[in-house]
């Protein structure tokens, strides 16, 4: 890389005290430019292009902030560069600019997901019903709405801002007193603390080091990962049965992902632990005695993606143990803060959260800045209110059969749900939107009936995906800015322009690929996977939950007492004993998703284990500074290879593992 990087990731306590008091920290007005929004107007563009490509394709969404922090930076330094080399005097460029730039691209891009263009969106248009059929039962042909530029518009700018004031009076609880992780708010806060300093002590430059070789092994890797990954998703090192094709078929095996590994070495390892522990329990023995039971309890012969079958275990399980914790917590925190309001002292919170070494001054600091620029609690509880009343009296008219009290309803429960998101986020950094923009669908959708319920659950989706999705962004880059000493407040606003931004600019760049491509074709190269699987969800919804397989609803009830009963335990037993109990939100992303990732970050908490039994010196002084190298340098290959796949170049060659008997 060309520029120099000269900022320590993990400063020592010394170098801390030291520094930080010293360090000149611009007005909140000052920190947001006009050239930093130009920038992120560009790459909120190109963000927004890729989004929607992978979105199309494969229907997986990488975490893009690393990138949009790296290119963030290197933009304004070179527009920097280019009027001083020309004799122009320009403001110098700090890192809560280069943090305010990545919270609006990062703002502006996530519309391109939320927005459900690759899924609530596009599921209503007349390609997806044809696909389905028309002689499918409740697939009515007066459940359209083709894509347009105006009504996508409107109904962004309509419902994509409320989830920014939902939880921001909370952010004090989520960043300072439960001290939450958000891995990668974390790593992308190192990344911009390293580009801007003014110290250059010896141990600086030996995180730099790290930081910089750990990147490239990443990147190049990545990029080597890439030739055999083929066409499809079966091919590659993604795909590598590192324990067997029998576990493989359960998704226990390691892919070889420099992220999860990344994310292994900065969560804690009860989270770690807790992550793996729900693999075992869901991949290990409970998905396997449900197939068990096929033709039993479900249909055989049904589609890996059908609500009716094993998949609806899957998803409503994880929901309910998600609900289970997140609720416990949201119930914890309401009567904590009552309690600090009426008693003026808070207490230690006992989620197990490690505390982070750094110094008392920085500490002070950090919390300071955050601090300072207040946003008041009844301008955002306010600011909710108005927006909701607005969009309650709006999205009837862009969908009719969504009753306004249906809405209103939503946005009742809706700040609870982006509680349970935001907590889960920062606990293990997979943000679960679209199972919250399923809640919302199926609930909706059974309650409206066959008279216009698919319409109404899919419109309801995006209400409840537009919430859930910008409270937790807007909640990892008050993160980020806690640990950039940015402003709260020029966080918030730029996440006010960002999702300005992206209102405009996703429809914009989506409308791109649906005049120039045939998107939903199943023969085409955008063939937009999820919109067949949400129409679909939509038309079970209209049937209820006595459609689910048997035994379901007994198992989610089941599973949300168990993550109650955890939790509590985790609060009256002694902190020694509570510390090795595991975290019911982390044990339920796997049930979902897949065992592969738990593998990959369970690697990640053995390597720092192991390390700081050898040195835990150097584990405390360096570890930080590998996993950020490890995320951003898979986070950076993520743009070239979204380019590659716009540009239609695939990988040359397929890697497969089978059996060798199929030979």
């Amino acid at each position: 890389m060309g520029t120099e990087i000269s900022e320590p990731l993990i400063l020592e306590n010394k170098s801390i005290d030291g520094g930080v008091e010293s360090e000149r920290v611009p007005e909140w007005k000052e920190q947001i430019t006009i050239r930093g929004l130009v920038v992120s107007a560009l790459l909120g563009s190109l963000f927004c292009i890729i989004t929607h490509k992978l979105n199309l394709t494969v229907g997986i969404i990488p975490s893009l902030n690393v990138g949009a922090g790296l290119l963030g930076f290197f933009f304004v330094k070179s527009w920097t560069g280019f009027w001083t080399k020309l004799g122009f005097r320009v403001s110098p460029f700090t890192k809560q600019e280069n943090t305010v730039i990545q919270t609006c691209v990062v703002a502006c891009y996530g519309l391109a997901f939320s927005g459900g263009f690759g899924s609530y969106l596009i599921a209503m248009d007349e390609k997806t019903y044809n696909l389905i059929g028309a002689d499918y039962p409740g697939n009515r042909a007066e459940d359209i709405k083709n894509p347009g530029l105006g009504w996508m518009t409107g109904f962004l700018f309509v419902v994509s801002f409320l989830g920014l004031f939902s939880l921001t009076p909370l952010r004090k609880v989520m960043v300072l007193d439960y001290k939450l992780t958000y891995p990668s708010g974390t790593a992308t806060a190192m990344l911009i603390n390293s580009f801007h300093t003014n110290t250059g002590a010896e141990l600086a430059g030996k995180q730099v080091k790290c930081l910089g070789k750990y990147l490239s092994v990443s990147l190049v890797w990545s990029c080597f990962k890439w030739f055999f990954s083929g066409i499809g998703d079966s091919c590659g090192f993604d795909n590598f049965p590192s324990f067997g094709l029998t576990l493989f078929k359960n998704t226990f095996y390691f892919d070889f992902s420099p992220t999860y590994v990344g994310c292994g070495l900065i969560c804690p390892h009860i989270v770690n632990s807790s992550v793996l522990l729900g693999a075992i329990i869901s991949w290990g023995f409970l998905w396997p005695f449900i197939s068990a039971k096929e033709g039993d309890w479900y249909p055989s012969d049904l589609g890996s993606n059908n609500f009716k079958g094993l998949y609806g275990y899957k998803v409503f399980i994880a929901i309910a143990i998600i609900l289970g914790d997140g609720l416990y917590n949201l119930i914890k925190i309401i009567y904590v803060t009552a309690k600090e309001m009426c008693s003026k002292s808070t207490k230690q919170s006992k989620l197990p959260i490690v505390n982070e070494v750094i110094g008392l001054a920085e500490r002070r600091k950090r919390d300071e800045i955050f601090l300072k620029d207040r946003i008041p609690t009844w301008f955002a509880a306010s600011g909710y209110v108005a927006l909701a009343a607005i969009s309650t009296a709006t999205i009837p008219i862009i969908f009719p059969s969504l009753k306004w009290y249906l809405v209103l309803v939503s946005y009742i429960i809706a700040p609870a749900l982006a509680f349970c998101n935001s907590y889960g986020t920062g606990l293990t950094d997979w943000s679960l939107t679209s199972t919250y923009g399923k809640i919302g669908l199926f609930i909706i959708a059974s309650l409206v009936g066959s008279d216009g319920g698919v319409m109404a659950g899919l419109a309801a989706c995006g209400v409840m995906m537009s919430i859930v999705s910008t409270a937790a962004d807007l909640m990892q880059d008050f993160k980020t800015g806690y640990l950039t000493l940015s402003s709260a407040k020029s966080m918030f606003v730029s996440q006010l322009l960002g999702t300005a931004m992206g209102c405009v600019i996703a429809p914009l760049t989506f409308w791109m690929f649906w005049t120039a491509f045939d998107v939903g074709s199943p023969d085409g190269p955008y063939k937009a996977p999820y919109a067949v699987i949400f129409r679909e969800m939509a038309i079970l919804g209209i049937q209820g939950f006595s459609e689910l397989p048997k035994h379901c609803l007994a198992l989610c009830f089941g599973f949300f007492v168990v993550a109650l009963v955890i939790n509590l335990l985790k609060d009256v037993v002694p902190k020694k004993v509570s510390q090795f109990i595991p975290i019911p939100m982390a044990m339920a992303i796997p049930f979902y998703i897949g065992a592969y990732f738990a593998v990959d970050m369970f690697v990640g908490t053995v390597i720092l284990y192991i390390w700081e039994r050898i040195n835990r010196k150097d584990a405390e002084d360096y570890s930080g500074a590998v996993a950020s190298g490890l995320i951003c340098g898979d986070g950076i290959w993520t743009i070239p290879s979204a380019i590659l796949s716009i540009l239609r170049i695939n990988p040359p060659i397929c890697m497969y593992f089978g059996p060798s008997a199929s030979r």
